[in-house]
C-alpha cells in the first residue's frame, strides 16, 4: 500500500514502504509539524478575485503555505478579494491582513458555505482563526476573537462602536480629546447621590441636562454651573442674567421731603434748551433729610445688607466734601407703618470739583441692614445729608440715589 498524505502535507508511511528512505522522510515530517506548530509565510494575493493557498504533499517549504501557523497576507488591492484553504485543513492560524487599499479580505474554505472570517475594508491587523473542517461539505472558519483590535489591561486602543454598560472613571479622571487633553473632568463627593442626566431629543425639541437624585429625601435640586474666577456664564456669546447683585434707580423726584427738617425739592435752569435739574437741596448746618420707599423683588436675598451710590451736584465752587447717610425698614402684611429705622450707615464724603453743576458720585457705601426685612415687604428709606463729617458749604443738590441689593433666585415665581 503506497504512503497517503494529511491535509497539511505530512506523509504517512506504511510498513515496507520507502526502504532506506525513512529518515529522510520523517525528518521532512518533522520540518512540516515545525510549520504547523510555529512556521511563517508571506502569501502575494491576487489583487482581486481569490488566492488559494497551497498545499504541498510532503515539502517543508513555502510552498507548501496551508501548514504555516504564522501567514502575512499582501497585495495592494484592487477590489475585494478571498483567500481559500482546502476542505480537508484543520489548523489555528494567526492570520496579519498587510494587504492596502480600502477593499474586504474574507478567509475561508475553497468551496462550501460554512463560516469564514473577514477583515471589513480598510480593516488591517492580526486574528487568530481556527480552520475546523467540521463539515466535509461546509465547514466553518471561526474567528477566536483574539487579535491587535483587542482591549487589554495596558493597551491603547481605539473603541468603535461598543456599548458601555457602566463604565467607571476614578475620581480626577477624565475623558479626552484627539491629542490626549483632557476634555471632561470626572470628581466625586463622599456617599454622592445626586447626578446628572443627559437626555437627547426628536426634531423640533431641545436635549435636556436635568439634575435627578437617588435620595428619597432629595426632591428639590439646584444644578450648578460655576464659571472660573471672573468668568461668566453664557448662552451663545451673550452672558447670562443669573441671581446676584442688582441695581435700582430712585430719582429724587421719587423722593418725598421729611416733614421736620425736609429737603426743599428745586427744579433749576442751567441754560435754556439744556436738561433742567429736579433735585433736592441740602442746606450745609442742617441735618436734613428725604424718605422714598420701594417694594423689592420676590427674589431679593433679605438677608443681604443693601449698599448705596448717591448723585449730587454742588451749587457753588466750593471744593468740601459731600455725604450722605441711609437707614431702612421694611413693613410687612398687616404691620403697623410705625416702626423704627435700623442704623444709618454713612457712605464715603467725596470732594466737590470746584466747578458748579457738576456731576459727583459717591463711591459705593458699606453695607446697610435694613430693619425688619422680609420678603413681600414695603421697604421705606431715610436719606440724610451727613453734615457732621462732609466739609461743603454750599447747598448738596440730589440727583438721585443707587440701590443695590442681593438677589437669591433666578426669578420671582
Amino acid at each position: 500500500m503506497p504512503s497517503t498524505f494529511t491535509g497539511l502535507g505530512t506523509e504517512l508511511m506504511v510498513t515496507g514502504e520507502k526502504s532506506g528512505q525513512w529518515g529522510a522522510l520523517t525528518n521532512t515530517n518533522l520540518q512540516i509539524i515545525e510549520q504547523i506548530a510555529g512556521g511563517y509565510v508571506s502569501i502575494a494575493c491576487n489583487t482581486t478575485g481569490a488566492t488559494n493557498l497551497a498545499v504541498s504533499d510532503g515539502a517543508a517549504t513555502d510552498g507548501n503555505q496551508v501548514a504555516h501557523r504564522v501567514i502575512e497576507l499582501t497585495a495592494a488591492l484592487a477590489g475585494n478579494i478571498t483567500v481559500t484553504i482546502p476542505l480537508d485543513v484543520q489548523q489555528l492560524y494567526v492570520i496579519k491582513n498587510s494587504t492596502t487599499n480600502a477593499y474586504s479580505v474574507e478567509f475561508k474554505y475553497v468551496t462550501g458555505s460554512g463560516g469564514s472570517v473577514t477583515w471589513i475594508s480598510g480593516d488591517r491587523g492580526t486574528k487568530i482563526v481556527y480552520a475546523t473542517a467540521n463539515d466535509g461539505t461546509n465547514p466553518d472558519i471561526v474567528d477566536c476573537g483574539f487579535g491587535t483590535g483587542d482591549v487589554t489591561l495596558t493597551g491603547t486602543q481605539t473603541l468603535t462602536n461598543k456599548t458601555l454598560t457602566a463604565p467607571k472613571i476614578v475620581s480626577g479622571g477624565f475623558i479626552a480629546d484627539a491629542g490626549g487633553d483632557e476634555n471632561l473632568v470626572f470628581t466625586e463627593v463622599s456617599t454622592p447621590v445626586n447626578e446628572l442626566r443627559i437626555t437627547n431629543a426628536a426634531t423640533g425639541s431641545g436635549p435636556i441636562l436635568a439634575a435627578i437624585s437617588t435620595s428619597a429625601t432629595d426632591s428639590n435640586i439646584d444644578l450648578n454651573i460655576n464659571p472660573l474666577g471672573t468668568g461668566v456664564l453664557k448662552s451663545g456669546t451673550s452672558a447670562v442674567k443669573i441671581a446676584g447683585k442688582e441695581t435700582m434707580w430712585v430719582p429724587a423726584t421719587a423722593m418725598y421731603a421729611e416733614t421736620t427738617n425736609g429737603a426743599e425739592l428745586a427744579q433749576t435752569v442751567l441754560s435754556a434748551g439744556a436738561p433742567e435739574l429736579k433735585a433736592f437741596a441740602f442746606d450745609a448746618s442742617t441735618a436734613e433729610a428725604v424718605q422714598f420707599n420701594v417694594s423689592f423683588p420676590e427674589s431679593w436675598d433679605f438677608s443681604t445688607a443693601v449698599t448705596f451710590q448717591t448723585m449730587w451736584s454742588a451749587s457753588g465752587t466750593d471744593a468740601g466734601t459731600g455725604g450722605f447717610t441711609l437707614a431702612g425698614c421694611s413693613v410687612a402684611n398687616n404691620i403697623d407703618y410705625d416702626l423704627a429705622f435700623g442704623t444709618p450707615v454713612a457712605n464715603t464724603a467725596l470732594a466737590n470739583s470746584t466747578t458748579q453743576d457738576d456731576l459727583m458720585i459717591n463711591v459705593e457705601s458699606g453695607g446697610v441692614t435694613i430693619a425688619s426685612a422680609a420678603a413681600s415687604t414695603n421697604t421705606i428709606f431715610r436719606l440724610v445729608r451727613d453734615t457732621g463729617t462732609d466739609t461743603n458749604t454750599g447747598d448738596l443738590r440730589l440727583v438721585g440715589v443707587k440701590i443695590y441689593f442681593t438677589t437669591n433666585a433666578a426669578n420671582d415665581a
